[in-house]
């Protein structure tokens, strides 16, 4: 049992009074006295000295036990009371408290739950009303969910951060197949609310795509989307539909964006089958041009004395006129063939006059220089791939304001023998044709940034042109670029709509409004922060001495939510024994972690799912322990901030007189589901740290930082493995 220092205080008061009284009624009464009556007096004391100071003991205790039952009665029961109240009030708990105390504090128990049932009884009054005036809002989001089962694509939304805020089981099943790791924890660490579709997309490149629909939006296009093909960290080849979602209290005739919708599709295996197709279809023409090459040789050499000259003739006229017509479609089909491989890469229409807009926007960011535009076709529109475009645009006014010291540039986009001509011009400085040969083979280098491609790769892919010129008389150089021209309307491809089974797991709009904060994440309020709430079993309870993790689970809290369906639960193997005395407690047999992973394998997909978040458990300076053991054989390093329920609940209730899990949980009255097993555990605990965020408020602690600085100050944040 916990010694509170005032009940210390109380017990020891008493005699130190009794003393410093006794002290002082012996000076007054001996200064009135003579030294002969003094000396009678202390012989009488010396004689009586034992038992006066077992009465002064005596009476000491007594009144100490007195003042402790006083304070435990009057002080100790009121502030336990007190930290009751903050629970049932703060922790939104209903339950209720059991007196105890004086009569007054036990009289004040009863009221405080009489009132909570009243608010019990309020609540569940205004609960009906809500679940009546919601009912619309439900049919919409049935809608919604039978819509997104119709739709054969996986589909993702996002906010304007990149958090995901929804997604079907479609979107989550093509996520396990992206997955580097897709065998550990189902891949779970690609996608879930809050998470970042940035962990599978290049951040500039959606980007780029919001741009384009934003820049048609304000032309007023009704329904603007982007199309791109990607490649992502673990091979795949996605080609992927933009759609924006737009601000539905926007000002009339402003155009604002809260978000854009993203579907997937998974190309992989159909550009790879349609490349093998076209590399046999290739070695096909070769051969057959040889074949027929020497057919012809031959043919040629049947020189038979026997035939007449004129038949001769005739026959050998034919077969070189037939040799000729099949080498011609040979040729043909050969070249189809080559130029289909070249401009394999799907293009996106686009309207010239906005591409040349995002050029000059990104050429003045990037480079530092002005860029003016010429003359424009604003009816012009392109067939291009206009990410890998604009690099190479930004490549090559990079290289002439760093190697020719350029201040300006201007662009210019025109029509010419059906095609689209776009220059990129400067007055001054000239270069050789090694120069320019050089920066169009060259990788390109965007900052700080080397590119796969060149700018011959983008003029290949575009089965376009690419050339330098100089006019002497206006002494102006340019770099011009012959690309294909698309219909002069918008072409939106139309999502084929078919019967599957897919359904909408998991959605929370309310991320909508979330943004990302400029301000340091220890100065983040704790509602406003991503949580990542875990737990481990282990083989023992000594991480220093070969004891090892045989189960990872965790939940990620999103918005102030927890987020059920967004779960890593994963066996490890710990390459040794598991005790029997331990498999009670966790259930885990050696036969169930057989063949599973080991933590070399598991670590690196759990420190994915759980980054760019708080990392959170109940007594996590054990579960850490273990992590950090592993630094050195995987190179995995957990560095983000880490709160404990064990710490923030002394914080919270100092009074009480355990913090364990389960004590806990039935003092701000979470279920108790699946105990001893890692998700069953992370679930528990990430259900509390929910009920402690109000209560840390009220005495307040509304920061990370905050948290974290009050959690140190505890008597229990001094215990380490």
């Amino acid at each position: 049992m916990k010694i509170d220092k005032r009940e210390i205080a109380a017990a020891l008061l008493p005699g130190a009074a009794l003393a410093l009284w006794a002290i002082g009624g012996w000076a007054a009464f001996s200064a009135t006295l003579d030294a002969a009556d003094r000396a009678a007096l202390a012989a009488m004391l010396q004689e009586r000295v034992a038992l006066i100071l077992l009465g002064g003991l005596l009476l000491a205790g007594v009144l100490g036990w007195a003042l402790r039952e006083a304070y435990l009665r009057w002080v100790a029961a009121s502030a336990r009371l007190a930290e009751e109240g903050r629970v049932l009030l703060a922790a939104d708990v209903e339950r209720e408290i059991e007196p105890a105390g004086s009569a007054e504090t036990r009289a004040l128990a009863e009221l405080i739950n009489r009132l909570a049932a009243q608010r019990a009884e309020l609540r569940a009054d205004v609960a009906a009303q809500v679940r009546e005036a919601s009912r619309s809002v439900e049919q919409e989001r049935n809608r919604l969910a039978a819509l997104m089962a119709e739709l054969t694509q996986s589909v993702v939304v996002c906010n304007l951060d990149g958090r995901i805020l929804l997604y079907n089981s479609r979107a989550r099943t093509q996520f396990r197949a992206l997955s580097s790791a897709p065998s550990v924890s189902g891949g779970a660490e690609l996608i879930g609310l809050g998470r970042s579709i940035y962990t599978v997309f290049d951040r500039a490149l959606i980007a780029h795509a919001l741009e384009s629909v934003q820049q048609r939006l304000q032309r007023g296009a009704a329904h603007p989307s982007a199309q791109f093909v990607t490649g992502t960290r673990a091979g795949q080849l996605l080609r992927v539909q933009m759609a924006p979602v737009r601000e539905i209290d926007a000002a009339p005739g402003e155009v604002s964006l809260n978000g854009f919708v993203l579907m997937l599709e998974n190309i992989t295996r159909d550009f790879a089958d349609e490349s093998e197709r076209d590399t046999l279809l290739h070695g096909l023409t070769e051969g057959s041009r040889a074949s027929l090459g020497n057919l012809q040789a031959a043919v040629e050499l049947l020189d038979d004395e026997g035939i007449d000259a004129a038949t001769r003739e005739r026959f050998h006229g034919v077969i070189r006129d037939e040799v000729r017509a099949m080498s011609r479609r040979i040729q043909e089909l050969a070249s189809h063939t080559a130029q289909t491989m070249k401009t394999r890469w799907p293009l996106e229409d686009m309207l010239g006059a906005d591409l040349l807009a995002a050029a000059a926007r990104r050429i003045e960011a990037q480079c530092g220089c002005r860029v003016s535009t010429g003359a424009v076709d604003g009816a012009l529109w392109l067939k291009v791939d206009s990410f890998s475009l604009l690099q190479a645009l930004v490549y090559l006014a990079q290289r002439l304001v760093d190697e020719y010291e350029l201040k300006s540039v201007s662009l210019r986009l025109g029509e010419a023998s059906g095609r689209a001509r776009l220059d990129l011009a400067w007055i001054g400085a000239t270069m050789s044709t090694e120069i320019v040969m050089g920066w169009e083979t060259d990788a390109m280098r965007i900052g700080s940034e080397t590119l796969a491609l060149s700018v011959r790769d983008v003029v290949e892919r575009h089965d376009g042109a690419f050339w330098f010129e100089r006019e002497r008389v206006r002494h102006e150089s340019f770099f011009r670029w012959l690309l294909p021209l698309a219909a002069s309307s918008e072409q939106l491809d139309a999502a084929q709509i078919v019967k599957t089974e897919s359904r909408p797991e998991v959605y929370d709009f309310d991320l909508f409004r979330a943004s990302e904060q400029s301000r340091e994440l220890a100065e983040r309020p704790l509602a406003e922060l991503a949580y990542t709430v875990f737990d481990t079993e282990t083989t023992g309870l000594n991480p220093g001495e070969g004891d090892e993790i045989i189960q990872i689970g965790a939940t990620r809290i999103v918005a102030g939510k927890l987020r059920r369906e967004d779960v890593f639960d994963q066996l490890v193997d710990p390459q040794r024994s598991i005790p029997e005395a331990g498999i009670p407690i966790h259930g885990i047999t050696p036969e169930m972690v057989q063949g599973a992973p080991t933590i070399a394998a598991v670590l690196p997909a759990f420190h994915a799912f759980a980054q760019e978040t708080v990392l959170v458990a109940h007594n996590a300076a054990f579960d850490m322990r273990f992590l950090e053991l592993k630094q050195r054989s995987t190179g995995i390093v957990f560095d983000q901030p880490v709160l404990d329920t064990l710490l923030l609940s002394a914080v919270v209730h100092p009074q009480q007189e355990s913090h364990r899990l389960e004590a806990i949980a039935e003092r701000l009255g979470v279920n108790v589901l699946g105990r001893h097993t890692a998700v069953g555990d992370a679930m528990v605990t990430a259900e509390i740290f929910l009920k402690l965020i109000p209560l840390l408020a009220e005495r307040g602690i509304h920061t990370l930082g905050q948290a974290r600085e009050a959690a140190q100050q505890t008597y229990y944040a001094r215990v380490s493995y």
